[in-house]
């Protein structure tokens, strides 16, 4: 078939001539996206099958470099439909994505359950100290080989089967459960429609509200969403208690109410198939079999930094408790402080305690200083630059794109923003790709985007950030440089595709450039005078870095330690759920004026697939490397040192999963550190 023939057919199959080698927006349709993975899908297992079929001896280009090379078709289709699929989605493609979930699922056990090419790899692997391997290649067999082991081709027929079913079955089960989260953040909406129910709202919170009430159909009223930039700010402003608790209870309940959204059936099912498959590969519980791939490597090593943690932070939230329910008393407030009063009496507690609300500290955190503050810092680690392109076909008018330069002007990638909240988005902020670098097929150049959800200014007005945005925004920044920096041969290593708990380390680290002086003093200008931050006022700011993070460890790790504790028990069939949340917060002792941050029925981390699925505790290992890291900067007096950020984009941003992530955080700091950095960082020390 020709080009010219596919093109007219499916321009999602045809080459891309689109600047920059980017998706043709424009030209795609919905209804191409079936033939075109059907088309794609048929390719890639021709080529599968002929490099398991060949007749050649196995070597490292016949069969490792051409798993490689095979199901370029595939991965260009998929990677534009599950980028819309998360950040622009509609029914029609959910549709589309539950019927590809098991296809796709089914093609994957096809490939890694292979036996001619499991033997074709096992061989190399046998015979690998006598292939004359350079170290990345040799790192890239030994992934492969980890690989086909834990997908389970080494198992009887019988077990083979049963691996497919199972992992096919996972597909369909954590895209039900990531639309039904969807579905539940899309549907719901706390209309204001009088001013006594915007009592207490900040007037970026009122205009934030109105342009939401406008997007969904009520022009003139306001209208708080399920998006995080919403109703934080609501939870922390508004002094209608009887609405606060309305809006958190849905923001809770995500996944939770009894009908057609209800996760809590999928995630028994879930959790059952998990340790099936965990122990059909010989692991004691599923954790055990996710975490013998990565740094921590057992169950027994995360708990153990993880209630380490605990004991501190759980402490500090209850002191914090304790301020704020006295507060509420100073007020002539009988209450007894309740999930959806804490945030409320915090933002007090920190106006009174440290002469900050965020009222004060938005108008400083306009979204293009802040992008170009995330810039300005690369550009001073890494020589980077970035160059605004107008006029590309994107996916949405809302997104931009930046050319990336390197020190010398040579083009390193392209970088998408999707800043904005929508209802065709799901909620959080992530980082992904529409193109990985790489070198075997070519000098292949990335295409990066960040998603995120912030609110939207009206019209003509610049989006103003929290502080908590502004992070989030620098955090995906150093996820999208992981991508963008990556200077690797093979797409089974590049960006990103490292070590569950060692891949939060670039997006981590790099947040501390945020609250450094020098980044604040030059970006957080404010919005009406354009004059800098006051230093007295960036002192403050400063000084209470580490206001309420009793509250925020305790929210976070009781997520972490309930994803540990499902993961490592014997799901032993039908699942309660509610139950198993319950088990895990009394056994910490989890304070009653908290929840978790991410209750069950809508932890998609966890359950919308296997990314984080026993390795939320993730944020937390890289944490402890993320703080080292950055007193290594700090050491020398130069947050920029330039030979640190050397040896920082060599070992951690341009490596991908070259080498293990020991060797890599070595290669840059000389040791591996502990956890005291991060408990002093968090106050707790």
């Amino acid at each position: 078939m020709t080009d010219a023939v596919v093109a007219d057919r499916n321009p999602l199959l045809a080459e891309w001539s689109a600047p920059f080698g980017l998706p043709p927006f424009a030209d795609i349709e919905t209804w191409h996206y079936e033939p075109a993975f059907d088309e794609a899908l048929a390719l890639a297992r021709q080529a599968v099958d002929a490099i398991a079929a060949n007749p050649d001896a196995p070597s490292f280009a016949n069969t490792i470099e051409a798993m490689e090379l095979s199901g370029a078709e595939l991965t260009r289709v998929a990677s534009v439909f599950f980028n819309l699929s998360g950040s622009h989605t509609s029914q029609e493609l959910q549709r589309i994505e539950r019927e590809m979930a098991p296809r796709l699922a089914r093609h994957s056990s096809e490939t890694l359950l292979n036996q001619a090419l499991h033997a074709r790899i096992a061989a190399l692997w046998e015979t690998r100290d006598d292939l004359d391997l350079d170290a990345e290649q040799a790192r890239v067999l030994e992934r492969y080989h980890r690989m086909f082991t834990r997908a389970g081709a080494g198992l009887d027929e019988a077990g083979r089967a049963r691996m497919a079913e199972i992992s096919q079955r996972l597909a369909v089960l954590g895209t039900q459960f990531s639309q039904n989260v969807l579905a539940d953040e899309a549907g719901y909406q706390l209309l204001l429609e009088r001013e006594e129910d915007l009592a207490g709202l900040p007037a970026f919170l009122r205009q934030a509200a109105a342009e939401a009430a406008s997007e969904r159909g009520h022009p003139g009223k306001h209208v708080i969403t399920l998006s995080r930039s919403l109703i934080e700010p609501f939870l922390q402003f508004s002094t209608r208690r009887d609405l606060r608790e309305i809006a958190f209870n849905a923001w809770s309940a995500r996944g939770e109410a009894e009908g057609e959204t209800d996760n809590r059936a999928v995630i028994a099912e879930i959790l059952t198939l998990r340790d099936e498959r965990a122990k059909l590969l010989g692991f004691d519980s599923f954790a055990a079999y996710k975490l013998d791939d990565t740094m921590a490597g057992t169950p027994q090593a995360v708990r153990e930094l993880l209630e380490t943690v605990w004991s501190p932070a759980v402490a500090q939230a209850r002191r914090e408790a304790e301020a704020l329910q006295r507060l509420a008393a100073e007020h002539g407030e009988n209450i007894a402080i309740a999930p959806w009063d804490w945030r409320f009496y915090a933002e007090k507690l920190r106006s009174r305690d440290h002469a900050l609300d965020e009222a004060e500290l938005k108008p400083y955190f306009q979204l293009e200083n802040i992008i170009q503050a995330a810039f300005h810092t690369a550009g001073r680690l890494f020589g980077l630059s970035f160059r605004e392109v107008e006029g590309l076909k994107l996916y949405h008018p809302d997104v931009r794109a930046f050319e990336v330069l390197d020190a010398d002007g040579a083009h390193v990638g392209l970088f998408l923003g999707d800043y904005f909240n929508r209802s065709t988005k799901r909620s959080g902020a992530w980082m992904s790709a529409f193109r990985r670098q790489e070198k075997l097929a070519g000098n292949i150049r990335p295409i990066i985007v960040n998603v995120m959800n912030f609110a939207k200014a009206p019209k003509g007005e610049p989006a103003l950030l929290t502080f908590d945005d502004a992070r989030t925004l620098f955090h995906e920044f150093g996820h999208a440089l992981h991508g963008l920096l990556s200077d690797v041969t093979y797409p089974m290593i590049s960006g990103t595709s490292v070590s569950r708990d060692f891949v939060e380390l670039p997006s981590q680290l790099y947040e501390h450039w945020l609250s450094e002086p020098e980044i604040l003093t030059r970006f957080a200008l404010h919005v009406e005078t354009g004059e800098p931050m006051p230093a007295e006022l960036m002192e403050r700011v400063l000084a209470a870095r580490n206001f309420n993070q009793g509250f925020a460890t305790v929210e976070y790790l009781a997520s972490a330690l309930f994803d540990l504790d499902v993961h490592t028990r014997d799901a032993g069939g039908a699942t309660d759920v509610a139950a198993l949340e319950r088990e895990t917060l009394t056994r910490i002792g989890m304070p009653a004026e908290i929840t978790m941050r991410h209750r069950p029925t809508h932890f998609a981390h966890v359950f919308s697939g296997d990314g984080y699925s026993a390795g939320y505790y993730s944020y937390m290992w890289s944490e402890v490397m993320d703080a080292d890291a950055f007193t290594a900067f700090e050491e020398t007096g130069d947050i920029f040192n330039a030979e640190l950020a050397r040896r920082l984009r060599e070992a951690i941003y341009s490596a991908g999963g070259r080498q293990d992530p020991k060797e890599a955080y070595v290669a840059f700091r000389g040791a591996l550190p502990d956890a005291g950095p991060l408990l002093k960082k968090r106050g707790f020390a």
